[in-house]
């Protein structure tokens, strides 16, 4: 129901999304019919319009706090020009009726729109950052990033989705939900792969837990130092049993009422931070042994991949340079030059963009549909898609021809939504 209501198609409202039902409304967006009405009317539908877009999450009575009168524009001069004039040309003639030459006549400029700039301030938020550096499919994904902990601001994790950056902050998520968010979902047989791929790893967690040991050993006394061990280094299999038990020694201590009640808060948050850490390693000894290395039967050297392949497919490896000389015809079984670089682009894809069903989006990783249509970067931000990191560089501004805030309104809508605002302050 919740898409519903924000990509209604029958009285459409524009969001700061990739949703295909966005995309369909900003196809069909038509500007608003203000002929019948009163000019508080056109400045309040202008208003709630274009605050539906901007903004969406923040309340109406936060952003009339955030609201500035004054907006941010440079205008572009010619150096070059300025040091050679002092700028006679452009009264030269002025009130003798003489029009110019052409060639003397001053550049014109294409106008300045100030009126795009009216929702500035909200383009240093966080969450709105995240969404222009395409990190996020929409500003509604971006805020939840940010309350889960996966941004941090200037190295330190930032939780607050309203923050306003400052110019030369820099902002990271994580890199595995920046794929998640931007990526292509799964289809039915990539969910049913990672279904029976997490079955397995039940069936080894529950075989594995079967095997365990009872422990009879005393209870070690908290301050106590451990005992020094002369036995042998443990096993794999040891060190994953030891694991799980501290697993469901944490997770007793947090179900059971009669310690949890005497836990504090953060004792609690530790040990949820634990468990979590626990759960990664076990997933990823368990992976390990599901998928084994001798079954990829693939080297780490992609010269070495690139050998073992032609070997398996009886093909015989390109001939040197001056035996090719005169040569057209290599032969059915011979591995050309051109196939060879193919393959080796092939085995070097493979590796960057693996297959993964245990992932929560497609692999290989693909980009979401529909994103096209949104895939541009704001001058005001230096974004680093390999590390999904972003500099937020400065201010938005304006300039002739060119509003710096991305807005899919015209210059009436926004000019309108400003008055509106200019009235409240």
């Amino acid at each position: 129901m919740r898409a519903k209501r924000a990509y209604g198609l029958k009285r459409p409202k524009l969001r700061q999304s990739w949703s295909k039902y966005n995309l369909y409304n900003l196809s069909r967006a038509e500007p608003p019919n203000i002929t019948s009405r009163t000019f508080f009317q056109q400045k309040w539908s202008a208003k709630s319009t274009a605050r539906a877009y901007h903004g969406e999450t923040v309340k109406e009575k936060h952003w009339q706090r955030m609201f500035r009168r004054r907006l941010r524009s440079v205008i572009p001069m010619d150096h070059n020009q300025l040091a050679r004039s002092d700028g006679y040309e452009h009264a030269e003639g002025r009130g003798s009726g003489l029009e110019p030459h052409p060639d003397k006549k001053p550049r014109q400029f294409p106008k300045t729109p100030y009126m795009n700039m009216t929702f500035a301030p909200l383009e240093r938020r966080l969450d709105t950052a995240i969404f222009r550096a395409m990190f996020a499919s929409s500003t509604r994904q971006a805020r939840q990033f940010v309350i889960h902990g996966d941004v941090k601001v200037n190295g330190k994790k930032m939780s607050y989705p309203g923050y306003l950056l400052n110019p030369g902050d820099m902002f990271q998520v994580e890199p595995e939900r920046v794929m998640f968010a931007t990526g292509a979902s799964k289809d039915a047989r990539e969910r049913r792969a990672g279904r029976k791929a997490r079955q397995k790893s039940q069936d080894y967690a529950v075989k594995s837990g079967e095997a365990l040991p009872v422990d009879t050993e005393p209870a070690q006394v908290a301050g106590d130092p451990p005992p020094i061990s002369t036995a042998e280094e443990p096993s794999p299999d040891n060190n994953k049993e030891t694991l799980q038990s501290l697993l469901s020694q944490a997770k007793n201590l947090l179900t059971t009422p009669s310690s949890a009640s005497n836990l504090s808060g953060k004792r609690k948050q530790d040990l949820r931070a634990f468990q979590r850490l626990l759960k990664r390693t076990l997933s990823h000894s368990r992976n390990q042994s599901m998928f084994p290395p001798k079954e990829t039967n693939l080297t780490d050297s992609l010269d070495a991949q690139l050998q073992e392949l032609t070997q398996k497919l009886n093909l015989n490896p390109p001939p040197p340079a001056d035996e090719r000389i005169g040569s057209r015809d290599l032969g059915p079984e011979t591995l050309t030059p051109e196939n060879s670089s193919l393959l080796r682009k092939a085995l070097t894809e493979a590796r960057e963009n693996p297959i993964d069903v245990t992932k929560p989006y497609a692999t290989p990783w693909r980009p979401k549909p529909y994103m096209s249509a949104f895939a541009f970067i704001p001058r005001y931000l230096e974004v680093h898609h390999r590390i999904c990191s972003a500099v937020y560089l400065r201010h938005p501004v304006a300039r002739p021809g060119l509003g710096e805030v991305p807005t899919p309104f015209g210059h009436d809508v926004n000019a309108l939504s400003f008055n509106w605002y200019l009235r409240r302050r």
